[in-house]
């Protein structure tokens, strides 16, 4: 038995989230997830990794800490909603900025705002954070929102484009960034002289990524312009942290510049990510740029890899860049001037990059599709990969991993992982089941605390996790295949690497289910649709009607890109909603109501669609999730139900509904 046996079990599991060096080398900072003692909720707190020494915790608070950053005296500041033991009036709970001293001690709060403070940056003794703000007079921003709250006004009026984000609404505030001196404070150790760096923003501050120079003179930040008929793109700006004055550094009509960012310690360039426009013929094409701050001059590189993090040598001669690469996620070493190399080998994936300032070392998080999140150490000349003791424990994994590969109709090799139950064999052949990705511009490569095929292995089924067309990680050409042909050129990879596993005499090949999430879900109702091999398929948050899809996201601009403008040929050849009378395969459809990347009424429609339709079916329904199933009670439901339903249509057991969803 292993915690993967009982869903129970598996969300108690605590989870590495993040992690950040001192700037002295001596010690990471890591976020570490864990279950409430309520187990209704997870609770984060501070845990501190000496890079020679055992972990331990930092904080502890009912509320949680997050976005932990270290000042240059090696404090560490983050954020929170806990209560400041000072204040006469707790007030609302929004998250404020607090101070946990080097040399121990309490943590204080040193700033707050009435929107609460998001991400924040610190260099020499400036600190720089988002926070949401009400339009208007800032000096009356409090009564307002309580004004506000207290009149049970939740109506927001928009007057641009999007109006919501993944699983919240936008509005009625609006980000922008604030400066502080760390050595500037009142008698109680808050900050003073606390400046709106970004009055003018508007909408251009939302979801932004921004980072300072190392003399904490400038901010460098994603900017977002909107252009005519609902579109926009994305500008790097900078900001001069003593007067305000911004310049734009680099805009193109055709590209965003956008996370991750990074300066270099010299503080002349600026590191991020380049993402060209897509249209009817041109895909998606992501890439790591780096540019002059001074003239804003600057280039593409490595433009196979699509830059997921990025660090700079201590000596900003070059970039460590983390990407996704052929069903890994290798640390790459970009030199300003000469070709890139991959610096680790292993079939690990890397995130969280932290140099040495020595310049000997690179920490990371090192994780793995069979390998949960940990803190490592890599050396920066031989990538020699160490594991340094981690605040969150490892579970082992309940079978053993392998990789397949097939070629397709076109002659492209699709490559898949393929999780085995350790009993797995010619005598005892497993049933089967294929888990597709979202993205769809994605990769099976890493551990997933929410997508886990190890719980499924755990009670016998073999899973193949295949990168198909549109996947990252195997050039170009890959995602352009399946550009604007979602469904049959998927569907076609599929068949093929399905194949090739089923083929193999320690897997079932009569006993087989098909499942996806997000544009997953969108490839499971096209399996639905368009072949009748599997015995059961789960589809969750899934697209269903794509014209009704495109026009109810979040982000239709991005979409229309693609498919074009609503009532296209590409909507009605692509749209899985078309083959509603050829399905015959039971489905499973869940989603969650709060999830406004794919909208609830994806699956109302194909719930309705089934039903009229006499598809046997079942709708697991979350009115309090998003696009991620995320609550550990809610996380138990879905994972039971989605196994009675595969034992009884694969397994050919009884239905038993579930305890979770009684």
């Amino acid at each position: 038995m292993s915690a993967f046996n009982d869903i129970r079990d598996y969300v108690a599991i605590p989870r590495v989230l993040s992690l950040k060096l001192s700037p002295d080398g001596s010690r990471l900072v890591s976020v570490v997830q864990s279950l409430n003692p309520d187990g209704k909720s997870y609770g984060t707190a501070l845990w501190a990794i000496p890079v020679d020494g055992e972990p331990y915790r930092l904080t502890r608070s009912a509320k949680g800490e997050t976005a932990a950053e270290f000042t240059d005296a090696g404090d560490v500041l983050f954020t929170s909603s806990r209560p400041d033991p000072t204040a006469k009036d707790a007030g609302d709970e929004v998250p404020a900025l607090w101070l946990l001293p080097r040399a121990g001690g309490e943590a204080r709060q040193v700033a707050t705002r009435p929107g609460g403070i998001g991400a924040v940056r610190t260099a020499g003794d400036v600190v720089v954070f988002a926070s949401d703000v009400l339009d208007g007079e800032e000096a009356a921003e409090e009564e307002r929102r309580k004004a506000r709250k207290d009149a049970g006004i939740s109506a927001i009026l928009h007057e641009g484009y999007p109006v919501r984000y993944w699983d919240h609404d936008l509005g009625p505030g609006r980000t922008r960034l604030f400066a502080a001196r760390l050595g500037v404070a009142d008698q109680d150790g808050r900050l003073e002289d606390v400046r709106d760096l970004t009055p003018d923003a508007g909408d251009a501050l939302r979801d932004t990524s921004f980072t300072l120079t190392p003399d904490g003179a400038t901010v460098i930040a994603t900017w977002r312009v909107p252009l005519p008929r609902g579109q926009m793109r994305i500008e790097l700006v900078a900001i001069d942290v003593a007067t305000g004055e911004r310049r734009v550094l680099v805009a193109e009509d055709d590209h965003d510049f956008t996370h991750p960012l990074a300066v270099s310690p010299d503080g002349t360039r600026v590191a991020c990510a380049r993402e060209r426009h897509t249209g009817l013929d041109v895909s998606v094409r992501n890439e790591l740029w780096i540019g002059d701050l001074a003239t804003g001059q600057g280039r593409g590189y490595a433009p196979d890899l699509f830059p997921t993090d990025v660090e700079w040598a201590p000596d900003s001669s070059a970039v460590y860049l983390v990407a996704d690469h052929q069903g890994r996620r290798p640390v790459f070493r970009v030199p300003v001037e000469g070709e890139h190399t991959r610096l680790t080998q292993d079939a690990a994936a890397y995130l969280g990059l932290n140099a040495s300032p020595d310049g000997r070392f690179v920490y990371a998080l090192h994780s793995a599709v069979d390998r949960a999140p940990g803190p490592a150490r890599i050396d920066a000349v031989t990538g020699e990969v160490d594991d340094l003791p981690s605040p969150a424990p490892r579970p082992d994994v309940p079978g053993r991993l392998t990789e397949i590969s097939a070629t397709a109709d076109d002659g492209t090799t699709v490559r898949a992982w393929l999780a085995l139950p350790e009993n797995a064999s010619a005598d005892n052949p497993a049933p089967f089941l294929l888990w597709i990705h979202g993205g769809p511009v994605a990769s099976w490569n890493d551990w997933q605390w929410r997508w886990q095929s190890w719980i499924m292995t755990a009670h016998g089924y073999a899973v193949l996790l295949p990168d198909p067309c549109l996947s990252t990680g195997y050039g170009q050409e890959m995602i352009d295949r399946g550009w604007g042909n979602w469904g049959p050129r998927t569907l076609a990879d599929l068949d093929a690497i399905v194949d090739v596993a089923l083929a193999r005499d320690d897997i079932d090949g009569e006993r087989i289910a098909a499942m996806g999430g997000s544009f997953g879900g969108y490839m499971a109702n096209w399996l639905a649709g368009h072949t009748d091999r599997y015995k059961a398929i789960v589809t969750h948050a899934s697209l269903w009607n794509l014209d009704q899809f495109a026009g109810t996201t979040d982000a239709s601009m991005y979409w229309q890109r693609e498919f074009g403008e609503p009532g296209s040929e590409r909507y009605a050849n692509l749209s899985p909603h078309h083959a509603l009378d050829k399905i015959t395969t039971p489905m499973l459809v869940i989603h969650g109501d709060k999830d406004y990347r794919v909208p609830i009424g994806e699956a109302l429609r194909l719930w309705w669609d089934l039903r009229r339709s006499e598809v046997e079916s079942k709708f697991l329904y979350f009115p309090d999730e998003n696009h991620w199933i995320l609550k550990p009670g809610n996380a138990v439901a879905w994972y039971e139900t989605v196994l009675a339903f595969l034992a009884q249509h694969v397994l050919g057991q009884e239905w038993k509904r579930p305890d979770s969803v009684a």
